[in-house]
């Protein structure tokens, strides 16, 4: 009796209609009839509109094809959604959507998201939170592009929206349980009903567990796990539906996920020069061996051997609450809509780390709640909307105050202070074969009034820092006590303990509106003001007497420079005084804030030629907010602390024209679309080794076509959807005074001109359903999902070692069940072939050098800091998930 209501109320959160496939409903056949495309509404102009009339670019999933394709977070998603890719690194708390090549790396916190993720009409600032057991999903729409002018800043490359089921007054339960290998299980159900003839309920549960992925070698301890990127965690979702009367609806949602797990170790995929340190040190290799007969110097073979002798345990805790009211005004301008949306999020997580990811013990991170960050965000929005014969308006407001407090440590294993002699004195080595690699010589850097003679330094070097030297009568080993390495060492324990505490408050005025300039021809403007202020209060502090080892090095540089040239003590007090060693941080406190005001919009224009085809073009400016960088950061080349940790804001130009439309009878759906997009201050943020850097890039073009295409085919219950991409994303050419710290441009001297990270040329995506009634009270089917990609560079420095080759992925199911849908059988694969490729390539911390100081005129780069000849870098990657497979049952009533 309040259908009417129950659909406008879950517009926003849900799709309405019948959605069976991909971008477009489906009337299922009867009577024999060959399925067709049938009218949906979507959500992407926050109004009720045919998906057809949208002059935006929207991969449309059903509920049923998320499902065919195993879908259950964000990074399942990216298989059906051609030029999307979503990674995790460290831990699943750092994980990064990118869409047409453009997003933001996800370890830093202080960076917000180039693609925002929306859940039932809540923004959630970080990605993160998208990936977990999204629940019962009802529908997820894909929005590429800038989307700011109705979904926020943070939008800039597009939006995931996704809508999971609603409250129903039809009483109803499922249950799931599935099995697999990696000794997966999984359990999930829910209920829902009336309460009243007005009150509704939802109640979701799931729980999900499974073994690693990786085989770890332990090497020095005491990690007790011997596989890692295993999952356990357990999710609820509870609803409510309150209909009072036929003009007014509330929509309450809570919700709470626990993950409690460990993750994410890496392997080497080219070990170099510092591996014999490291298998020195520890108890077995420690690293992959370098392979010297293997293509670029060692590229090692894929593996999932991982070396880790410190745990990896993460802790994510996500809890929240919203609840969105829909009131008619029928008497208001002709009739508008009044909707509320509010929301309180906590997110929190706590992670233990192997920062060097091998089995030496040199440094970690220990989960004692000193390592993570929360995010904890309150939001209101209000919209109010309406519709005419020539005009749908709609105006709005959008608060948010958002807290974010990142704990950062570091800890210093037995195996840092020898690890850094052996790399320093295996440097001097090669210009000095007189001075032995040794693991004793930091004592000698650091030694109260060190000279440079062969009495002090240079005796401390020759003699491995024992000050045992062949000077004594006829070439005796003696020991000299100014030449004995007494200085002191690193701090064994923890050496800091930082914290920094990000406020923000936004407030932003929006309008949407489309004017029916004829009965074919429709004109949309939209304009958003935004008012950021952000604040940071940070404290860096060195516990444990960390950074005397620095000091004592520096007051000994004038004898580093008489004994071993001035033109070593850069490198030798840089690697002495890295940034998480570093006096210069110690009791150091940094407070700054900023505010900044931005307006974008958007127009388009679309035109109807008839019922079936429809082109547009459309011009969208976007805006992601500045904010700081929540690290420890070294003026590149120095072991001088940055002024400031603020980055700029980034903008984005884009320029579309397409054309959607449904042929062949309405059994066959086809869009296509060209993009212009031109992105000033892309926020880069680069892991280099020992921390990470973020750098405005001035200028990042991507340019392309998107496809996409939905079939119904002649055979009944068999149908096909998929899309390609094609993208020519390239940053601009800039040089070092282009930069905001020119001192950055050697890491980042490969990117001019060149294509950016997670950027194919080409991505395309199909899936094929089928599904049919055996007779008997029977129905069977399968499903095939596969995603294919060309090469592209997975880190974002580019160096040619994190290169990802071309290749495709496929998920499978099989499934039998009764045709009333009470019971399923389903028999699955993910990554069916069993593909081997990278997530993230990274450098191995303290691993090595890729960049050189000088710019390069031979090589393999020349007149750029890299030379492929000189690369000692040691290279680690996150990898793809392997072949999983298993079975699932799922019962309904």
């Amino acid at each position: 009796m309040r259908l009417t209501q129950v659909l406008r109320c879950t517009a926003s959160v849900a799709v309405v209609g019948a959605v069976a496939f991909g971008f477009a409903g489906v009337a299922s056949a009867q009577d024999g009839q060959q399925s067709t495309v049938d009218d949906i509404i979507v959500t992407a102009q926050k109004r009720e509109q045919n998906l057809q009339d949208v002059p935006i670019v929207v991969t449309s999933l059903s509920q049923e094809t998320l499902s065919d394709a195993g879908v259950k977070d964000i990074k399942d998603l990216q298989i059906l959604t051609p030029g999307m890719t979503v990674t995790s690194t460290s831990s699943e708390a750092s994980t990064t959507a990118r869409i047409r090549g453009v997003g933001t790396v996800g370890d830093n916190p202080g960076l917000e998201s180039s693609v925002g993720v929306v859940i039932d009409g809540v923004y959630r600032s970080r990605n993160s939170v998208g990936f977990g057991d999204l629940g019962e999903l009802s529908r997820i729409e894909v929005l590429k592009g800038p989307q700011g002018t109705l979904f926020g800043k943070n939008t800039s490359a597009g939006v995931i929206n996704i809508l999971t089921e609603a409250p129903s007054f039809t009483p109803g339960y499922n249950a799931e349980f599935t099995a697999g290998n990696y000794g997966a299980l999984g359990v999930s159900g829910s209920v829902t009903g009336p309460i009243s003839d007005t009150l509704a309920f939802r109640l979701y549960g799931a729980r999900r567990v499974r073994d690693g992925f990786y085989t770890v070698d332990t090497g020095d301890g005491p990690r007790p796990e011997t596989d890692d990127q295993n999952q356990d965690f357990g999710s609820v979702r509870g609803q409510l539906l309150w209909l009072p009367n036929d003009s007014t609806s509330f929509r309450f949602i809570a919700d709470y996920t626990s993950r409690d797990e460990y993750c994410c170790t890496g392997v080497q995929i080219r070990s170099s020069s510092t591996q014999p340190a490291i298998d020195t040190l520890s108890n077995g290799n420690g690293a992959r061996p370098p392979v010297a007969t293997a293509p670029n110097g060692g590229l090692l073979p894929f593996s999932r051997m991982a070396y880790a002798n410190r745990s990896s345990g993460q802790e994510i805790e996500d809890k929240g609450v919203s609840l969105e009211a829909n009131f008619d005004l029928p008497s208001l301008f002709g009739g508008a809509t009044l909707t509320s949306v509010t929301s309180y999020r906590d997110w929190s997580t706590d992670l233990g780390q192997d920062i060097d990811y091998t089995g030496a013990d040199i440094a970690y991170r220990v989960q004692d709640g000193q390592n993570g960050y929360g995010v904890e965000n309150l939001t209101q929005e209000f919209r109010l909307a309406g519709a005419t014969d020539k005009l749908d308006w709609l105006v709005g407001v959008f608060a948010t105050k958002e807290t974010i407090n990142r704990r950062d440590s570091w800890y210093f294993g037995s195996d840092y202070t020898p690890f850094i002699s052996l790399l320093l004195t295996a440097n001097l080595n090669r210009a000095s074969p007189s001075i032995p690699v040794s693991g004793g010589a930091v004592g000698c850097f650091t030694r109260t009034g060190q000279t440079g003679t062969s009495a002090g330094l240079l005796g401390c070097l020759a003699s491995g820092g024992t000050g045992i030297l062949p000077v004594g009568p006829g070439g005796a080993n003696v020991t000299v006590p100014t030449a004995v390495g007494s200085g002191p060492g690193f701090t064994l324990g923890q050496g800091y303990a930082d914290t920094y505490d990000q406020e923000s408050t936004s407030i932003a005025l929006f309008t949407n509106n489309t004017f029916h300039v004829t009965d074919a021809f429709d004109l949309t403007v939209g304009l958003r003001y935004t008012m950021d202020d952000k604040s940071l209060d940070a404290r860096q502090q060195n516990v444990n007497g960390n950074g005397a080892t620095c000091t004592a090095a520096q007051l000994n540089a004038g004898a580093i420079a008489q004994g071993l040239g001035a033109a070593n003590v850069g490198g030798i007090l840089g690697a002495l005084c890295l940034p998480f060693a570093n006096s210069a941080f110690n009791n150091r406190t940094i407070n700054e804030s900023t505010d900044d005001s931005e307006l974008s919009g958007t127009i388009k224009a679309s035109y109807r030629l008839n019922d079936s085809v429809l082109g547009y073009v459309s011009y969208a400016r976007g805006y992601k907010s500045f904010g700081y960088n929540l690290d420890r950061v070294h003026r590149t080349g120095t072991i001088t602390p940055v002024t400031t940790l603020y980055f700029p804001s980034e903008y984005v130009d884009s320029y579309e024209a397409g054309v959607k439309m449904t042929l062949v009878e309405r059994t066959l759906l086809l869009n296509a679309t060209y993009f212009d997009q031109t992105f000033e201050n892309f926020q880069l943020n680069t892991f280099n080794g020992v921390g990470f850097t973020v750098e405005p890039i001035p200028e990042l073009t991507s340019r392309g076509v998107d496809a996409d295409m939905v079939w119904f085919t002649p055979v009944e219950g068999l149908s096909f959807q998929g899309g390609v991409t094609y993208t020519d994303a390239q940053y601009g050419v800039f040089t070092a005074a282009d930069l905001v710290d020119p001192n950055n441009f050697p890491a980042a001297s490969l990117l001019p001109g060149s294509r950016p990270s997670f950027a194919p040329e080409w991505s395309a995506s199909l899936s094929v359903n089928f599904d049919r009634s055996l007779g008997n009270g029977l129905r069977a089917g399968f499903s095939l999902a596969g995603k294919y990609m060309t090469e592209y560079n997975t880190g974002s420095d580019l160096l040619p070692f994190k290169l990802q080759d071309a290749f495709s992925t496929v998920n499978g199911r099989i499934s039998i069940g009764s045709e009333d849908d009470r019971w399923t059988l389903e028999v699955w694969a993910q990554n069916l072939t069993d593909e081997e490729y990278l997530q993230v390539g990274y450098n191995g911390p303290l691993q090595g050098t890729a960049f050189q100081s000088t710019v390069q005129t031979t090589g393999t780069n020349p007149g750029t800091f890299y030379n492929g000849n000189l690369d000692t870098q040691t290279y680690d990657a996150f990898l793809g998930a392997p072949r999983t497979f298993g079975a699932t049952l799922r019962i309904q009533y």
